[in-house]
């Protein structure tokens, strides 16, 4: 594994209940759309970097601090969104993220009441939309998912997840 995989994995695995049986269904990854704004200021920094030597001399330490800001600002915006995961599991939904500290927010699938798929319009256009859960709690961890990728194909494997755990009543057949 090399070093930008290693310090972008959340390690998703050491959350499972493995000796409860859990497994994981689906693991969400940040849609591409989400490393756009990172790549623009990486972009401006690179750009602004080449103008160094063109730049007065006393002004040039400057716009190099400048440039480094945004190429670091860029790392970290990079960072954040890598190491963001939503895992839906047989038990369980569950968001890790953060960077230098980790976040976890957790919830059992039967106290998912709702669930809300919000596609902007150009979210439509590229494929990606917003989760957002409903429970019977007022203050939750897990309550908005950004930028999900085919987001009607995650809600379906998370109504599929709760139907096959028996969380909402038995199938009427037709």
């Amino acid at each position: 594994m090399g070093f930008l995989a290693a310090v972008s994995d959340p390690h998703i695995g050491r959350h499972l209940l493995r000796e409860e049986g859990e497994v994981i269904v689906d693991e969400v990854r940040k849609h591409w759309v989400a490393f756009v704004r990172p790549a623009l200021e990486a972009s401006l920094g690179l750009s602004a970097l080449v103008a160094v030597p063109f730049a007065h001399v006393n002004l040039g330490w400057i716009l190099l601090l400048a440039c480094a800001g945004l190429l670091l600002h860029a790392a970290w915006l990079t960072l954040r969104e890598a190491r963001d995961r939503f895992v839906i599991t047989n038990m369980r939904v569950f968001r890790v993220h953060g960077v230098l500290s980790t976040h976890l927010a957790t919830m059992p699938l039967s106290r998912i009441l709702d669930i809300s798929v919000r596609k902007p319009l150009h979210g439509r256009v590229l494929g990606f939309g917003h989760f957002c859960f409903e429970s019977a709690a007022q203050e939750q961890g897990l309550r908005d998912i950004r930028h999900v990728g085919s987001p009607d194909q995650r809600d379906l494997v998370i109504q599929r997840v709760v139907q096959r755990a028996g969380l909402r009543g038995p199938r009427v057949p037709n």
